[in-house]
């Protein structure tokens, strides 16, 4: 039997359905990846170079959170502190610190008040592993090989990072207001790091206690403790259910390209219309996406995410209604191939994503007699539509699907990356 951790308030998160991850550290620097440490195996004393050289000079996260309100986007989650130990606040307990650095300032208060000023829930990841901290076991998941470690005789005592770890959490939740999601990264049980590793139930308890209402990823390895699960780069089939097929809250994050932190080389980028479908294709299947920036070393967004977001906004300013407060349709209602429904449960209204502009008719199956009118979203003009007619171009044994409503459209697709047709249902 699960026990009870108490739970957060997901109605927000459940109708905002689309937020900014941000990945910044100083991994920034070296820029080819925010596992640099680990895959290049880098000590201490050489990683330092970066926590030395670390000054942000065009930081402006006012610039951030309006990029990220202009793009449609409802919250926020920023990396606190990453797998390299590096801390954005100016927390008590280490010196390994951005206010210790050249930069000198407290850049997670500048982002937290940023995005508030713009009406954004506010997030904090924080990473479970630390390859900084001296009391951190080394394992599978550390820079240096843990078997040349436990030769050396250098003694690591787990409790005590686990402590320091829940020191900083009990600051990040009483010194930045209200926080609406706490996000840890990550549990590898199977090598190493579970619940009992991590002492994640007194994690739990005691962020309970400081608030209530915070949202929890399930990344702590403690099963009922967790408000949201974290598919990463992919999208579930079905969305993420129970063993009894319920569907469960879920939010899947999702990179521009193959990296989290600032990659200059990494050239994979998805094109627009691939990111406004992503989104689509979480909405669709009940969940959120979480989509991720990665700010350079000087503390701006990358031009190429610059632009990505505007493409986004440009979408979302004529098409956030079938998004925010959308989920998965009724099971009675199947789209059309080479397109997605999202379904408003308070309003009644369907959405059909358009992924491929037909020719001249779309045929809905089984939604004959459901619809009272069709409009295009972008621009509200009308769609005709006729119940279960073929074509009269078609020949005469031609057929739409059984119970289908036909949607006559334009020849030529509108002017938007997707479009969108909204169903007012009877």
């Amino acid at each position: 039997m699960k026990k009870n951790y108490g739970k957060g308030d997901v109605s927000w998160f459940q109708d905002a359905r689309f937020g900014m991850f941000i990945h910044w550290g100083l991994y920034a620097l070296p820029a080819r990846h925010e596992w640099i440490k680990y895959y290049e195996k880098i000590s201490d004393a050489d990683y330092q170079k970066y926590f030395d050289h670390f000054n942000p000079d065009m930081f402006n996260p006012k610039e951030w959170a309006k990029a990220a309100r202009e793009a449609g986007m409802k919250y926020f989650v920023i990396t606190a502190k990453h797998h390299e130990g590096f801390c954005l606040w100016d927390t008590k307990y280490t010196d390994y610190k951005i206010t210790n650095t050249q930069f000198k300032r407290d850049a997670l208060r500048e982002i937290v008040d940023a995005f508030r000023e713009e009406g954004l829930h506010v997030g904090l990841y924080y990473s479970l592993i630390d390859w900084h901290h001296p009391e951190f076991e080394a394992d599978m998941a550390h820079p240096w090989n843990h078997e040349e470690i436990k030769k050396s005789g250098v003694k690591r005592d787990q409790k005590k990072y686990n402590q320091y770890m829940r020191n900083q959490v009990e600051e990040l939740l009483t010194q930045f207001g209200k926080i609406d999601i706490i996000w840890f990264d990550f549990s590898y049980p199977q090598h190493g790091k579970g619940h009992k590793e991590w002492e994640s139930e007194k994690l739990v308890k005691l962020i309970r206690k400081l608030q209530p209402h915070i949202l929890i990823d399930n990344r702590l390895d403690l099963e009922g403790a967790e408000d949201f699960v974290s598919p990463e780069q992919y999208v579930p089939v079905d969305g993420m259910r129970d063993e009894k097929g319920n569907l469960l809250v879920w939010e899947g994050c999702q990179t521009f390209s193959g990296a989290w932190g600032y990659h200059r080389d990494e050239n994979t980028w998805k094109s627009n219309k691939m990111l406004i479908e992503m989104l689509i294709n979480h909405v669709c299947k009940g969940g959120n996406l979480l989509l991720n920036v990665g700010p350079t070393a000087r503390g701006v967004l990358d031009c190429r995410a610059i632009d990505r977001l505007q493409a986004i906004g440009a979408w979302m300013k004529f098409h956030n209604r079938a998004i925010y407060g959308c989920t998965i349709a009724p099971e009675n209602m199947v789209p059309p191939e080479d397109c997605r429904y999202t379904y408003n449960p308070e309003t009644k209204r369907l959405y059909v994503h358009i992924f491929a502009w037909p020719f001249k008719a779309l045929h809905l199956p089984g939604m004959a007699g459901k619809v009272k009118y069709a409009q295009l979203l972008n621009d509200a003009s009308e769609i005709k539509m006729r119940d279960e007619k073929a074509d009269i171009h078609a020949g005469l044994n031609a057929k739409s699907p059984q119970r289908a409503l036909t949607l006559e459209l334009p020849t030529v697709q509108p002017n938007v990356e997707v479009p969108v047709i909204e169903l007012f249902l009877k």
